[in-house]
C-alpha cells in the first residue's frame, strides 16, 4: 500500500510543479519529507483496521502468504464492507489521481511543444514524458487491477468455487509493484538515475543531454501563444 500510494503522491507533486495549479509554487525540503510520510500513514489507515476487528487477516491464495479476507462468510468480522472500503481508498484514489494529475501534466507539456514547435529539446521531453506517463500507468493496472477486481468478484458470487491457483497470481502481482516502480524510474528518467547513483556510488554521473525531469519543467514555463 506504500508504494500504490507513493505513486500517486510522486503523479501530485509532478502536477503541483509542472501545471503550477498554485501558481510558482516552489517544492523544497519539507514538502519532500511529507510526500514521504503520507503515503506510510495512508497504508497504515487501511491496514490496521483488521487488527481491532473490522475485517481481519488470513492465509490467501496458496496459503503460503497473509491477507485480507475475501473469502469467509456468514462471520463477525464484516469483510465485504472492509473490501469495498480497500477498494475504494487504496485503489480508485490512488488510481483517480494518477489519471488526472498526468493527464493535466501531458496536456501542459503538448500546449508548450505546440508553443516551440522547432525546439528539439521540447519534442524530445514530449515524447520522452509521454512514453514514461503511459508505463507508470499501465504497470499500475498490471499490479493492482487484477487484485482489485478478484477482490469484488469474491465479494459479489459469495460462496462460488474458485481455483486457488488463480486467486495466487493477483496477490503476486500486487505484491510486485514495489519492484516495478524504481524499475521504471532507474530505466527511464536520467535525473533520478544519476542522483541514484550519486548517492549509492558517490559517484557524480555526468549526462550527455538534460534529464526529462528538467526539461518538462523548463518548457511548462513557457506560455503557448494564442
Amino acid at each position: 500500500m506504500v508504494s500504490l500510494w507513493s505513486l500517486a503522491v510522486v503523479a501530485f507533486e509532478r502536477w503541483l510543479v509542472i501545471c503550477k495549479p498554485l501558481g510558482n509554487f516552489t517544492f523544497k525540503t519539507p514538502h519532500a519529507i511529507a510526500g514521504c510520510i503520507l503515503p506510510w500513514i495512508s497504508a497504515m489507515a487501511a491496514s490496521l483496521p483488521p487488527l481491532f476487528g473490522w475485517s481481519r487477516y488470513i492465509p490467501e491464495g496458496l496459503q503460503c502468504s497473509c491477507g485480507p479476507d475475501w473469502y469467509t462468510t456468514n462471520n463477525k468480522y464484516n469483510n465485504e464492507s472492509y473490501v469495498m472500503f480497500l477498494f475504494s481508498f487504496c485503489f480508485a484514489v490512488p488510481f483517480g489521481t494518477i489519471v488526472f494529475c498526468y493527464g493535466q501534466l501531458l496536456i501542459t507539456l503538448k500546449l508548450a511543444a505546440k508553443a516551440q514547435a522547432d525546439s528539439a529539446s521540447t519534442q524530445k521531453a514530449e515524447r520522452e514524458v509521454t512514453k514514461m506517463v503511459v508505463v507508470m500507468v499501465f504497470g499500475f493496472l498490471v499490479c493492482w487491477a487484477p487484485y482489485a477486481s478478484f477482490s469484488l468478484w469474491i465479494v459479489f458470487h459469495r460462496g462460488e468455487a474458485f481455483d486457488l491457483r488463480m486467486a495466487t497470481i493477483p496477490s503476486c502481482l500486487s505484491k510486485a509493484s514495489t519492484v516495478y516502480n524504481p524499475v521504471i524510474y532507474v530505466l527511464m528518467n536520467k535525473q533520478f538515475r544519476s542522483c541514484m547513483m550519486k548517492m549509492v556510488c558517490g559517484k557524480n554521473i555526468e549526462e550527455d543531454e538534460a534529464s526529462t525531469s528538467s526539461q518538462v519543467t523548463q518548457v511548462s514555463s513557457v506560455a503557448p501563444e494564442k
